[in-house]
């Protein structure tokens, strides 16, 4: 049962307390349920930024750029018939090879159950996008493919090359043009142009690059990607993530209109998809091509990866009041995104916990709090 009025006070006063206590230098919750929002900023961006962040406030979102970028590039290869779950990655990339791996298919990469091992430090090895390519497809596998569940950053490299090869361009501009664009999240992007460094949170003071990053990518191997990998490299903020989030609720629900949030009025937008109109179009999925993408896999036993995305199991930053059918996703920053369609509710977290040094883990059990917080504040009877 929903509450008629929900007072968020005890999930402000929570966040204010953790940032407080040094878990990260601010943090942005946003919240969106049927047709509300709830967006809360609380510390400051960084050690010499010592404005609030808030919904327009731009992080380096990290590994959520699997799950908004990468996943949703393959959701719309697959809905357009370029590219099928079960081919074999060496069907796109001949050059995938070595021991056992024609049996490693798109599947099983995207639950991370492809075999390879969980990461490599490609920005050591080599200095280009095409060489960090080519020693991903190279690496050797660690374990019979479908045998484990290892959460790899070489498998999401390895499926960045299958889109771009799909489609034959690359996964930013491919992003850009066919999801954010029509979506109009127009800051969801890589590469955030430098005239936008106000709004950006800083991360690491990072001892390999021997400077503070801010607007520019965290994760070494995205770095010597050009800033652009299907693993990490995607900036953005609560707002862009909640329109992304009720778009995805949208899909999930098999709707044949687009709802999404104008974060200038605070009025949601409802449009028809025009089918006439090309690639400017709100993306729109089939509804079996979603339910596929989301739902737990499988595939190992005891995983809870879904396609890309993963599933809530103890112990999950989705607390313990989701439903079994959310879906969500961390970053290594201090980001996450969990969507519950079940609810109807999707619940962002973003940080720069990293900032300034990633020796912080007091952000790990933030998530889960928050999640369960948010659940007790909006309904009476998940407990």
């Amino acid at each position: 049962m929903l509450r008629l009025k929900a007072d968020w006070q005890p999930v402000m006063r929570y966040l204010d307390s953790v940032v407080a206590g040094g878990a990260a230098p601010g943090a942005v919750l946003a919240v969106t349920h049927e047709t509300e929002r709830f967006v809360y900023g609380t510390g400051i961006l960084g050690d010499l930024a010592p404005s609030r962040p808030g919904p327009t406030t731009m992080y380096d979102l990290a590994s959520l750029t699997k799950v908004v970028g990468l996943t949703t590039g393959l959701m719309l290869a697959v809905s357009e018939d370029r590219l099928g779950l079960n081919d074999p990655v060496q069907k796109y990339l001949p050059t995938f090879i070595g021991p056992g791996k024609e049996k490693v298919t798109i599947r099983l990469l995207l639950a991370h159950a492809g075999g390879l091992p969980a990461w490599r430090p490609l920005f050591r090895e080599v200095s280009n996008r095409r060489d960090a390519f080519a020693l991903a497809d190279t690496t050797r596998l660690d374990s019979p493919p479908g045998s484990r569940d290892v959460y790899s950053d070489l498998g999401s490299i390895l499926l960045t090359q299958v889109l771009e090869t799909v489609y034959q361009q690359r996964i930013d501009s491919l992003l850009e043009q066919r999801v954010f664009r029509p979506l109009g999240i127009e800051s969801l992007r890589y590469l955030p142009p430098t005239d936008w460094l106000a709004r950006i949170a800083p991360t690491e003071m990072d001892p390999w690059r021997g400077r503070v990053l801010r607007g520019e990518v965290h994760d070494e191997n995205a770095a010597i990607m050009d800033g652009v990998s299907g693993h990490a490299g995607l900036f953005g903020s609560a707002e862009d993530l909640l329109t992304f989030a009720e778009w995805m609720l949208e899909s999930w629900n098999g709707g044949t209109t687009e709802h999404w949030h104008d974060g200038t009025t605070g009025r949601r937008k409802v449009g028809t998809r025009d089918a006439t109109s090309g690639s400017s179009d709100v993306p729109a999925f089939r509804r079996a091509i979603v339910q596929e993408f989301t739902r737990r896999q499988n595939l190992v036993p005891g995983s809870s990866r879904a396609l890309g995305w993963d599933t809530p199991a103890p112990p999950s930053s989705a607390g313990t009041l989701l439903s079994p059918r959310s879906i969500g996703h961390t970053g290594f920053t201090g980001t996450s995104i969990w969507i519950d369609p079940d609810h109807r509710l999707a619940i962002v977290l973003l940080s720069n916990r990293v900032h300034p040094t990633r020796d912080n883990p007091r952000w790990a059990p933030v998530r889960a709090t928050i999640a369960d917080l948010v659940m007790t504040t909006l309904f009476e009877d998940v407990r």
